[in-house]
């Protein structure tokens, strides 16, 4: 049976931009790390887990203890808890449906495989009227790199499924995205606009939507996508 993964922000939920910010000035307020490059396209894993270590590296020569990281991670989640308290996070246009529709149909499954933490992932979904619980998903509590995540998340939709699915399309909206998919070989479809869309093209996608907004047009999507496999 066929496995769609998504991504989460920027792929089902509008959260890159507060996402990005709120991480910047965690970092900032419990490791005293400023000027930090916020190209996330640049670091070596671009996942909550592998930006925190590739700076620790970066800046102090070694890896972060396992006590720095919990402290990050609270701090962060608790600033991502407070954002959603003053402002609900939305879901991109279409996407409970596509969820929706997608987990119905007899011959496909869905699962999540997201670069964040999966409590940040958990909030953020929540306020934008998502369930992350709903569905099989892998994230930056499982690995550092997203290549690895992405396995962890077809493993997991695989013991659901009792075996491994025929096929896999990932969609997510980044160019790290992209090249995950690259790498494992996977068709990549990708949610952007504009200039975004353009440079999800011009690394792999397969297809590129703006949104779900027309249900048709993602699932014709899947289909291309799911017939190179």
């Amino acid at each position: 049976m066929p496995l769609v993964l998504f991504d989460i922000d920027g792929t089902l939920t509008h959260s890159q931009a507060i996402d990005g910010e709120l991480y910047l000035g965690s970092l900032a307020e419990v490791f005293g790390f400023t000027d930090v490059g916020s190209d996330w396209s640049a670091y070596r894993h671009t996942t909550d887990a592998g930006i925190l270590r590739e700076l620790f590296e970066s800046r102090l020569g070694r890896e972060p203890s396992a006590s720095e990281v919990t402290a990050f991670r609270a701090h962060f989640i608790e600033a991502i808890a407070a954002a959603a308290a003053r402002t609900a996070f939305r879901a991109i246009d279409g996407a409970a449906r596509a969820l929706s529709e997608v987990e119905q149909l007899p011959s496909h499954r869905v699962a999540l495989a997201t670069g964040g933490w999966s409590d940040s992932a958990r909030c953020k979904m929540r306020s934008a009227g998502l369930d992350y619980d709903a569905f099989p998903a892998a994230s930056a509590d499982d690995a550092i790199a997203r290549t690895a995540i992405m396995r962890i998340a077809v493993e997991r939709a695989g013991a659901r499924l009792d075996g491994r699915p025929r096929g896999i399309v990932y969609v997510g909206d980044g160019v790290w995205d992209a090249r995950a998919c690259r790498e494992l070989g996977l068709p990549f479809i990708g949610i952007a606009c504009g200039d975004a869309a353009e440079r999800l093209r011009s690394e792999g996608a397969q297809a590129v939507l703006a949104d779900y907004s027309n249900l048709g047009a993602f699932c014709d999507a899947l289909r291309r996508a799911l017939r190179r496999v």
